[in-house]
């Protein structure tokens, strides 16, 4: 950390055993920070020398939640360290202010600009290190990422470069023309450009650099729903959304009649969808502006989206703790507010208090959508179909509900898409249900019923031994949350290998199929290198 550009010298952590004291002297208001000791072995009087309790602190990468317990705990944490840059700042919110300083997102980010994150965040810099982290950790930010979308797939590295392949009828491949790929193909135009998310829709794809600005490909509307005639001009390269230039973009998601994205401060803005006043605001269908989503989202940071049919969750990291709020079409008890109605803006999904259950990750699947709590439960609510709710039923949940079958599994991280849903356990195992068309499951093929169909739907959770079998560890999980098309999916490893299963009769998998095939029931590895 170097607070150079405040007026004050670089850090300086001076060799313990260089250094000696003989006498202990209160440090001036403007000490620099160094990090000493006594040097009578069992004599180290931390309290007298808080640049290395400082030192200790943000070395450790302590959690800000123990941050503030050890606020709580000791007045000697409370106290004024008395440091550049605020010398009011207690050495704990010293030790979270020098770990933001880390944060990829945090680094360009003005002096102005961190303080309005603070105070969005709640007035500390505890909070604010709480906020960055849980966005990095559920949206994969500056590591390598799969997309498995609508008939085509994207791949990006973790040094951010980036891989289409597939369908490609509307450019949405960006390779400058229309024509299928197969295999994986880098996007040349790309080059010098360090993209660190992507979001693909229905003949369209969305690309986000590390400098927040957002790329397009595709069919041209934002708002366009998968079987429409809008956006019949077509983008086949890269292009900047120009009405994005004003706002740092994090994250994207593309959902049916509309799209939305997630600001470096923790803002969700969103494109079409506001006829009726749908998602808060009046506008067109092919509205090409980004609308701020207010209500009760206005003064809240949000750390992720996911959009759904017709709807979108936000995650919000809030000074009491992380919530979740819907907003949309309630078809079908979505929305997770126990009503089946629509919600034109943000609310509160308030089941999760009663289950006392800290949210750390959404998925807005189709029909239906899960949360993976920071206790490893998983809930899950919405339309039932096919067992997607994976409680052993097809009945719809207009509250979410823990999966009981999972309660010997801690999650983290879950992905759902049309009527699959998918769990990735702490141990790296894969748990799936919900519909087996497609071979999108990833259970082994089941013998041919009276119709030929060889996939059987599952009503609980499963493991996917296919997964099991590759002898890798599975970081991430990615399936299409369409309606229209046949579901493939993805599963990325620790070691940043790629493997694939399900519908690939555009090239989507990125690997071979035999003639007359148009799936592959167990994961194969996809030749690209992701690291």
């Amino acid at each position: 950390m170097d607070f150079t550009t405040s007026g004050t010298s670089s850090i300086q952590y001076h060799n313990i055993a260089d250094q000696t004291i003989t006498s202990l002297v209160p440090p001036p208001l403007s000490q620099k920070r160094h990090c000493f000791g006594n040097a009578t072995p069992g004599d180290f009087p931390l309290s007298a020398n808080p640049s290395i309790v400082l030192h200790f602190l943000t070395g450790c990468n302590l959690d800000p939640q123990d941050l503030a317990k050890l606020e709580a705990t000791c007045s000697f944490f409370r106290q004024p360290a008395h440091f550049a840059p605020d010398h009011e700042l207690s050495l704990a919110e010293l030790a979270a202010l020098d770990m933001c300083q880390k944060r990829a997102i945090f680094k360009p980010m003005t002096i102005e600009q961190r303080q309005d994150l603070k105070q969005r965040c709640g007035g500390s810099w505890k909070l604010v290190l709480r906020f960055l982290l849980a966005g990095e950790a559920c949206s994969r930010r500056e590591k390598s990422q799969a997309i498995a979308g609508p008939g085509h797939s994207i791949a990006v590295t973790s040094k951010g470069a980036v891989y289409t392949f597939g369908s490609n009828s509307s450019g949405q491949l960006g390779h400058g023309t229309t024509d299928e790929e197969s295999r994986p193909r880098l996007i040349r135009s790309l080059q010098g450009i360090r993209i660190i998310h992507a979001a693909a829709g229905a003949g369209r794809t969305m690309l986000i650099s590390d400098a927040g600005r957002v790329y397009s490909f595709g069919k041209d509307s934002f708002g366009e729903n998968e079987y429409g005639s809008q956006g019949n001009k077509l983008v086949t390269t890269p292009k900047i959304v120009e009405s994005l230039e004003g706002i740092f973009v994090v994250q994207a998601a593309i959902g049916n009649f509309f799209t939305a994205v997630l600001s470096r401060e923790g803002r969700v803005y969103t494109f079409s969808w506001g006829d009726e006043n749908k998602l808060g605001h009046q506008t067109q269908p092919n509205d090409l502006e980004p609308r701020p989503l207010l209500g009760a989202l206005e003064n809240t940071v949000v750390v992720q989206i996911a959009a759904g049919y017709c709807y979108l969750l936000a995650l919000a990291c809030q000074p009491d703790g992380m919530s979740v709020y819907s907003v949309g079409c309630g078809l079908g008890g979505k929305l997770g507010h126990g009503t089946r109605t629509d919600e034109k803006q943000p609310k509160l999904i308030e089941q999760f208090r009663t289950l006392n259950l800290q949210p750390v990750v959404v998925a807005a699947g189709a029909w239906h959508a899960a949360v993976v709590g920071k206790d490893g439960r998983v809930c899950t609510w919405g339309w039932g179909r096919y067992g997607c709710l994976g409680h052993r039923n097809e009945d719809c949940e207009s509250v979410p509900k823990v999966v009981e079958a999972l309660s010997n599994v801690k999650a983290v991280n879950v992905a759902t898409g049309d009527y699959t849903t998918f769990v990735v356990s702490d141990a790296g195992d894969v748990y799936s249900f919900g519909c087996g068309e497609s071979s999108s499951l990833g259970h082994n093929i089941a013998a041919a019923d009276e119709q030929g169909n060889r996939q059987a739907n599952v009503l609980s959770p499963q493991l996917v031994t296919s997964l099991k079998q590759v002898n890798e560890r599975v970081v991430q999980i990615s399936l299409t949350n369409s309606i229209y098309w046949n579901a493939h999916t993805f599963a990325l490893t620790d070691s940043d290998k790629l493997y694939a299963f399900g519908a690939g009769d555009k090239g989507q998998l990125g690997v071979e199929l035999v003639e007359n095939q148009t799936e592959r029931a167990n994961p194969e590895r996809v030749d690209i290198d992701l690291s």
